[in-house]
């Protein structure tokens, strides 16, 4: 056993006690995970539920809506370049690719396999999985999703597509091509720039050369033997509309099944960008034989707007994020892209569906909210933990009467309940079997061993207060199974603080191979110091980013929950340059600097499963990954 005792190590950024903020949120939803059967994963977390694929136009049940009770629709058979029901809008779900972009959205390559499966399960028609020349974990993270998630059928047919990207040349077409080959429908998407600026600064080509490489890429994929092949000329919403007819036409020529128009610095608005659809839809030759696509960035906040103009001026893909997430400001959001026109599609949209099943929503939402780290805002539409909370005296006093008075969107119609309807209880006298059943009801299905790990942390919460809630059992199955693999964990804690002096903390850590490391440390406050008595054990350096709490539910007993991203820094580097990529972390715990230490190791343990995988990955960004804005 190591024992290691040092009063100061490594300078960060100081957490002390008093910038600890505990603040208990309101409404707190619950929601249903479903997950498909895990087939080579047992230590992944197993749900079952009712089939969603079948698609249907699903209308909710909006307050204006005059058809409650809609006849369901069956999704149309995917033909990569038309769609048989002109009112079918595809769903392109970019959060691996566009929202990983996110800063602190790292994900590992079984993160992104479970929400693809989750994607897979809201019944998104495409999935772009990743950059795959990118960097090596990338290329292998999309390769597995290809096979585990792309053969996956269902007894209607549903599958999805599964996409890579790659910029206009051969290798990052090959390469995409390498990975996404093996899903029964692959697609690459292939994107070069087309505005003035991008032309001019960043490629340095004339227009005659860009509609070159472009005809002359998408020839190449569809050589490669892939049948399903979009485009997208980069940040189209500056580019010249003669110049956008121009390509698009060579590039349907070269055969692209899908033209992609992203608003890659979301500088448009709704009615602008609309109109660029509609013109594009008039005056590119050929564009008849394929399918019209938006993107829409946020960064004035009007991409929901813009992507939902773009549906009603004739494009039929949309490509969205769950939550948003994305480059800078993100990404036009999926669940409110999808509840707009499940709400309103039939009086102001003229039809349009989609084919995603809005009670997976929810649980889509939190699993990538948990992966990448990334909190919701609490007032974000359709999933933010205020989206139906009423504080309001008048507000209450009409939900009381007849919910539809202030409720546009049943919260159950995205997968989250507001009541225990099984009216079970829990609490220090509770069994595994009433756990597994509250367990079963919320949607996770736990192996054995999971179900141990979080029944023995139920009965120590159970403890402590006297009835554990569904949202107190969501943080605990989150903390023991929304985790990376297991470098180092916390086995003791011991800290000493207040205002008589230096706050001091003793830490025991075991190691992968089972050895007890022990460190002590002081700091500024319970966190600081345990913290640095954590970086004398693990030795890694890095920078503490970004640290959060909040508590579940009400009281002072409630469970905290702690978030924190960190960066690594790279001391062999040159001019002392830090390396950009990030890790987040989550812990959860009575104790909140239990709880603390928990979201840290946790980060820990993803940045060093990165490190042991792809030792050259981790230095500098430019290195590792290629970030891209198509």
């Amino acid at each position: 056993m190591a024992t290691v005792c040092s009063p100061h190590t490594i300078s960060r950024a100081a957490v002390s006690s008093s910038s600890v903020k505990y603040s208990p949120s309101q409404s707190q939803l619950q929601f249903r995970s479903h997950f498909p059967n895990r087939r080579h994963d047992s230590s992944s977390l197993h749900i079952t539920a009712p089939n969603p694929r079948a698609a249907t136009k699903g209308r909710v049940l909006c307050s204006q809506n005059p058809n409650p009770n809609p006849t369901p629709t069956r999704r149309p058979d995917y033909v990569p370049n038309r769609i048989s029901d002109p009112n079918y809008v595809r769903i392109f779900d970019t959060t691996l690719r566009d929202g990983e972009q996110s800063p602190g959205a790292s994900l590992t390559s079984k993160e992104k396999l479970d929400i693809a499966r989750q994607l897979a399960k809201l019944g998104v028609d495409i999935i772009e999985a990743g950059f795959p020349a990118a960097s090596k974990d990338d290329f292998e993270a999309v390769k597995t999703i290809a096979k585990e998630v792309g053969n996956f059928v269902d007894k209607d047919g549903y599958v999805p597509v599964i996409c890579g990207l790659s910029r206009c040349n051969e290798k990052d077409i090959k390469t995409a091509w390498e990975a996404v080959k093996y899903a029964k429908r692959p697609r690459i998407h292939t994107f070069i720039a087309t505005s003035p600026i991008h032309m001019e600064h960043k490629l340095r080509k004339t227009k005659e050369q860009v509609i070159e490489i472009a005809r002359s890429m998408v020839s190449y994929a569809r050589s490669l033997g892939c049948e399903d092949v979009e485009f997208s000329p980069e940040d189209a919403g500056r580019s010249e509309k003669e110049f956008l007819y121009q390509i698009l036409g060579e590039v349907i020529k070269a055969g692209a099944t899908t033209l992609n128009i992203p608003d890659t610095v979301g500088i448009t608005v709704p009615n602008e960008f609309g109109q660029l659809i509609a013109d594009i839809k008039a005056n590119t030759p050929g564009i008849d034989n394929v399918i019209i696509s938006t993107h829409c960035q946020n960064d004035l906040g009007l991409s929901t707007a813009n992507t939902l103009a773009g549906a009603s001026r004739g494009a039929r893909q949309v490509e969205v994020t769950i939550n948003g997430i994305g480059e800078r400001a993100g990404n036009a959001s999926l669940e409110e892209v999808v509840m707009t026109l499940n709400c309103r599609g039939e009086q102001v949209f003229g039809g349009l569906y989609t084919g995603i099943n809005p009670k997976h929503i929810y649980i889509t939402s939190k699993m990538v909210s948990e992966y990448t780290g990334m909190h919701v805002q609490p007032h974000k539409a359709i999933v933010g933990s205020n989206a139906f909370a009423h504080e309001s005296g008048i507000h209450q006093d009409g939900m009381l009467k007849d919910k539809r008075t202030y409720e546009i969107i049943s919260p159950e119609d995205i997968g989250y309940d507001r009541s225990n309807e099984a009216g079970i209880v829990l609490g220090k006298l509770s069994g595994r079997h009433a756990v597994k059943k509250q367990l079963e009801q919320l949607g996770y299905e736990l192996d054995d061993v999971q179900l141990e790990t979080v029944f023995w942390r139920f009965k120590g919460v159970a403890e402590q207060k006297k009835r554990v809630t569904d949202a107190d059992l969501r943080a605990l199955v989150s903390d023991e199974v929304f985790q990376p693999e297991v470098v180092w964990k916390l086995h003791d804690l011991q800290v000493t603080c207040g205002t008589l002096g230096l706050s001091t903390a003793t830490v025991k850590l075991i190691d992968a191979d089972g050895r007890e490391h022990i460190a002590c440390s002081v700091g500024t406050g319970p966190v600081d110091s345990a913290y640095k008595a954590v970086d004398l054990i693990v030795k890694e350096p890095v920078t503490l980013v970004e640290y959060s709490m909040n508590g579940v539910t009400e009281g002072i007993d409630a469970i905290a929950t702690t978030r924190v991203v960190i960066r690594v820094e790279n001391s062999d580097m040159v001019a002392g340059e830090i390396s950009q990529r990030t890790f987040s972390g989550i812990g959860a715990g009575m104790d909140i600097v239990v709880s603390s230490v928990k979201a840290y190791i946790g980060a820990l343990n993803k940045m060093l499963g990165f490190k042991e995988r792809f030792p050259q990955e981790i230095p500098p960004e430019s290195a590792e990954r290629t970030p891209v804005s198509a």
